[in-house]
């Protein structure tokens, strides 16, 4: 009898378990996307070089071109990224001196900014008043909700350059290997280019599904094709290109 009413007891206590609100708010965003830009570029451009030089007919020129490129462009890439993440930390530091200045120098312009940031949300000055007081008897706090709400700038993660340069080199790498590999493993280029555009394209649609997931939902269907059109529009660029150029100069 004790044992029913306990697991009565404990079958209540969930049924009627107070809602408890989780929030779950997607992170890691700058990593994904960084990996985003990468695999963009890496399924992308060396999957439109190797098509064009599959038309001179040799696996061995597009592999070698293809590795040249694989390997250029991931440096060029990741050190892209990490210039790009230090950019962003400088322009951090920048704005924040001018915004100590303007604290320092014209302390009541930087109070009506405050109200002009907060007036759309129905509060008067009165109501900020305490708010604006309690920053003033801390410069640096002043200052970093300035950077925050009047200038939407948040200090970069300083590992921010190095992990950008990685994310992106790799991503781009991994991604540009993958149109190349058939190209390894079969001789005949024509028949190494079909595969590499099954395999390719097929990644593309994964890659645009998988990336419109992340950050749209309910278009993620269309991101998928639309990554495929993208693919395939530059790879049938480059192939009439490198195809065509042979009978314009008599080659």
């Amino acid at each position: 009898m004790i044992s029913i009413l306990n697991r009565l007891r404990r079958r209540n206590s969930h049924e009627y378990a107070p809602y408890q609100h989780l929030e779950r708010h997607f992170e890691s965003a700058e990593i994904v996307r960084d990996t985003i830009i990468g695999l963009s570029d890496g399924l992308t451009v060396p999957f439109a070089l190797a098509a064009g030089l599959s038309s001179l007919g040799n696996s061995k020129i597009v592999i070698y071109g293809g590795a040249a490129e694989l390997v250029s462009g991931a440096i060029s890439m990741g050190l892209g990224g990490y210039l790009a993440a230090l950019s962003e930390i400088d322009h951090y530091k920048t704005e924040r001196q001018r915004e100590e200045r303007e604290v320092e120098e014209c302390p009541q312009d930087e109070e009506d900014e405050i109200v002009e940031i907060l007036e759309p949300y129905g509060l008067d000055r009165e109501t900020i008043q305490p708010i604006i007081d309690k920053l003033k008897a801390n410069p640096e706090k002043f200052v970093d909700f300035m950077m925050k709400f009047e200038l939407n700038l948040e200090m970069p993660d300083p590992r921010r350059s190095w992990i950008s340069a990685l994310t992106i080199g790799l991503s781009y790498f991994v991604g540009g290997l993958i149109p190349l590999l058939p190209y390894i493993f079969i001789d005949d280029a024509t028949l190494a280019l079909y595969v590499s555009v099954a395999v390719t394209s097929l990644t593309l649609l994964i890659f645009g599904y998988v990336k419109s997931r992340l950050v749209n939902p309910k278009g993620a269907l269309w991101g998928a094709i639309q990554t495929l059109l993208i693919g395939a529009l530059a790879a049938g660029a480059s192939y009439g290109i490198v195809y065509l150029l042979p009978s314009e100069h008599g080659l």
